[in-house]
């Protein structure tokens, strides 16, 4: 049997604020309790939306610990569990705002078996941005043979997305910067610069018209898609709620793929090399407010991953 500390290091917050109120604090280890699982984190992803909960834009609780995603290893198993085992490989997810920590408790159901071929690192930070993506693109209903605009289409979720379309023969036009562009390529999307001039620019390259738009930046796309003729009901955003509510366009998160079954599936895409998750940079748990300062100048290709 595993021998569980009673306490370990994990992200904290004891006030709202930007970065500069996280730290690493000396807290207990979770209990384990009927129907969850503890897991030795390691790694944990980190996420945009993170920030905007930091800065109370949810609300909840005060103190708080923070992140959704992990991968690591199960050191006990609650009673009412079946089919999770302890020493098992997991990657899973957590509503409690705690997996950027040495240990996260969950309820069993939140953990699938890691594929052997995924690499830690990847697979740390792979819940939010696979699942976010499989339920933008699922709000879509893309076609084989359609015109998709994806904006962000380097980042995170945005990557994830324009590999799940290019997979099933969507024509992709990748909203990102020009560094970006040989990537996105290599992805077999159709790269364009964002800035002045982008609605001339899609235009041009979408002879047939654009089907659908999938954003993950901002306000602005939700209105490019308006502006090129999408109707509302094939605009999805995962980031600007305002403007969706405003026009009508769709909203689908995470929280509308949280299936055990979905991540397994897309964690196998990743290991067998269909999808590919670029790891921007690790970062130590000390170092959680380096790794948002370079996650918030919103220019990252994948993802940053904390190692606890």
């Amino acid at each position: 049997m595993t021998e569980i500390p009673e306490t370990m290091r994990a992200v904290r917050f004891d006030e709202w604020g930007d970065r500069s109120v996280l730290h690493v604090a000396e807290v207990p280890v979770p209990e384990v309790t009927p129907g969850r699982v503890l897991v030795r984190v390691r790694a944990a992803g980190i996420n945009p939306g993170e920030s905007a909960i930091r800065q109370g834009a949810f609300g909840g609780d005060l103190p708080s610990g923070q992140g959704t995603d992990f991968a690591g290893i199960v050191v006990a198993v609650g009673a009412e569990v079946d089919g999770v085992d302890e020493g098992e490989e997991v990657i899973g997810w957590s509503w409690d705002r705690a997996s950027q920590a040495e240990y996260v408790s969950v309820p069993a159901v939140q953990v699938v078996q890691k594929p052997r071929l995924l690499d830690w690192t990847v697979a740390g930070g792979l819940d939010v941005i696979a699942t976010t993506a499989a339920a933008a693109v699922r709000a879509v209903d893309p076609r084989a043979g359609e015109t998709v605009v994806v904006s962000g289409a380097a980042g995170g979720v945005g990557g994830f997305v324009t590999q799940l379309l290019a997979n099933e023969g969507i024509d992709v036009i990748a909203v990102a910067s020009e560094a970006n562009h040989e990537w996105l390529r290599s992805k077999r999307a159709r790269p364009v610069a964002y800035g002045d001039g982008l609605q001339e620019r899609i235009t041009e390259l979408a002879t047939n018209g654009v089907d659908a738009v999938i954003d993950t930046h901002g306000a602005e796309y939700v209105r490019l898609g308006i502006a090129l003729g999408v109707p509302v009901d094939r605009i999805e955003t995962i980031i600007a709620f305002d403007e969706a509510a405003e026009v009508g366009a769709k909203t689908s998160g995470s929280a509308d793929t949280a299936d055990p079954e979905i991540l397994g599936a897309l964690a196998l895409e990743v290991a067998n090399g269909a999808i590919e998750v670029p790891v921007a940079a690790t970062y130590p748990l000390d170092r959680v407010q380096d790794a948002f300062e370079e996650l918030e100048q919103g220019h990252t290709r994948g993802k940053i991953v904390l190692i606890p």
